[in-house]
């Protein structure tokens, strides 16, 4: 059986503690590898390092160079597209399909920040007479990422990215529950030519490796992505040092479909933006806000839709695989548990297929329709493939039905009306808005993060590099 260890340094080290925590398998619930149990001391090591890159080769190397280095790295991860898909497939127990698409998306990130790494410029600005004022950007220096296990690869790639883009040295702490991916990739970072130190993995429990790394002395921003609860616990650890931090922290996404939207456009979106990943995505569109006027006819559609959709085994690359573990599918049982008991009705649901194991953490996707807004089904984040359908009269009820939770982070906007797009658009309370579209495919150059309790910070796109510095003015006064 596989033993991971941690990488710091450039080479693999094993846990301070010589402790493991298994691997399990989400298609059937059964351990197939270990990786090191991270220790507060793990963590000094892997700050201690990267301290050393960032004072020494890395922190020397110039932009330009920088680049070279994340563009090979790419092009290595391109080249084992095929490799890194099958772990993270196994790893999460997502359908090969979601994770090929994951492994692309993270060379995508790689080639993104490497063209971007020297084109991160400063300004000058016009100030009195006799004086020459401008501003620079500059790394933090040593920036810790923890990373979730619902997109291990995806989100390394857009974190990690831009800060080694910017020139920072980084710790990463990745979800116990899925890392492997993040591992290899360490590896071929090496083999990209990044220096010793530059780059340091410690994998372990969020409560002791993550939490010594958010309240570390020795680093100098913080990337969290993952609940409101574990992030509020983050900022407060890391306040202690005064050190900032990103927050990106999921969300209740809405779509917003009015009557004269074009419904067959619509429609194969709706059902998969909350599909993908078996619903444990931070950015799904988890609610479906209707007009009333066709509210029965789009849910009829919707209905079919579900009805047709399959989950089963990573390996059967069907619709959905299975949740990431048994907690997960506890806490999705729960809300529909608590739907069932409310009478909220069930629209449709999808299908286990029969030879998907019965140790596996399965749900079949799952319609509810007329949740009452004030439910929570309606406010909270279930993380799991479950859509709520709630109608709406007009465009002002729209809106406050779309901003009737705590979260902000995405919204989708359906209708052929140019001003009410823009009017939307404005009004509804979301870090980013798509209309007549949803996630662009992705969009590594488009800037992501939420208000509320979606959390705050950009990650993506060209504005992640600015959270990745810290912005320095020097005058000059020259007569």
């Amino acid at each position: 059986m596989e033993e991971a260890k941690h990488f710091i340094g450039g080479g693999w080290a094993a846990a301070s503690g010589g402790e493991t925590i298994a691997v399990i398998d989400p298609s059937d619930g059964e351990t197939f590898a270990q990786i090191a149990r991270g220790t507060p001391a793990d963590i000094d090591s892997a700050v201690a390092a990267a301290r050393a890159a960032f004072a020494g080769e890395w922190g020397q190397s110039s932009a330009a160079e920088r680049g070279r280095v994340l563009y090979r790295l790419s092009m290595l991860v391109a080249a084992c597209h095929e490799e890194l898909a099958q772990i993270e497939a196994r790893d999460t127990g997502k359908p090969l399909k979601q994770a090929h698409a994951d492994a692309a998306a993270l060379a995508r990130y790689f080639e993104f920040y490497a063209g971007a790494a020297d084109k991160l410029h400063g300004e000058t600005l016009p100030y009195q007479s006799g004086y020459t004022v401008l501003t620079i950007r500059e790394p933090h220096g040593v920036t810790g990422h923890i990373v979730p296990w619902n997109y291990p690869m995806q989100i390394f790639g857009r974190s990690v990215g831009a800060a080694l883009a910017a020139g920072n040295a980084c710790v990463v702490k990745p979800a116990e529950d899925a890392c492997l991916s993040v591992l290899r990739v360490a590896a071929l970072a090496a083999e990209a030519g990044l220096p010793p130190g530059a780059l340091n993995i410690v994998t372990g429990f969020g409560h002791e490796a993550g939490a010594a790394l958010a309240r570390h002395p020795g680093i100098d921003h913080i990337s969290f992505t993952g609940s409101p609860e574990t992030g509020k616990l983050v900022a407060q650890m890391a306040a202690e040092n005064h050190v900032p931090v990103t927050l990106e922290l999921g969300g209740k996404s809405p779509q917003i479909v009015f009557a004269d939207a074009d419904l067959d456009a619509a429609l194969p979106t709706l059902v998969s933006a909350i599909v993908q990943n078996a619903g444990q995505t931070c950015s799904a569109g988890s609610r479906v806000l209707i007009e009333r006027a066709v509210y029965e006819p789009l849910l009829e559609r919707l209905a079919a839709r579900f009805r047709e959709l399959r989950v089963g085994p990573s390996r059967a690359d069907l619709d959905c695989g299975p949740l990431i573990s048994a907690k997960q599918q506890r806490r999705v049982w729960d809300f529909l548990s608590d739907a069932q008991h409310d009478g909220i009705p069930m629209a449709a649901h999808g299908e286990v297929v029969g030879d998907a194991p019965e140790s596996g953490f399965y749900q079949a996707p799952a319609l509810l329709r007329d949740v009452p807004p004030a439910h929570r089904l309606a406010r909270e984040e279930v993380f799991g493939p479950v859509l709520a359908a709630l109608p709406f009269d007009d465009e002002n009820e729209a809106v406050a039905l779309a901003n009737g939770t705590p979260y902000g982070l995405v919204a989708g906007i359906w209708t052929r009306d140019g001003a009410r797009q823009l009017r939307l658009a404005r009004r509804v309370r979301s870090g980013q808005v798509f209309i007549n579209n949803y996630g662009a495919g992705g969009g590594v150059e488009l800037p992501f993060g939420g208000v509320g309790h979606s959390g705050h910070g950009r990650e993506k796109g060209f504005e992640a590099l600015y959270g990745f510095t810290v912005l320095k003015t020097i005058a000059i006064k020259h007569g």
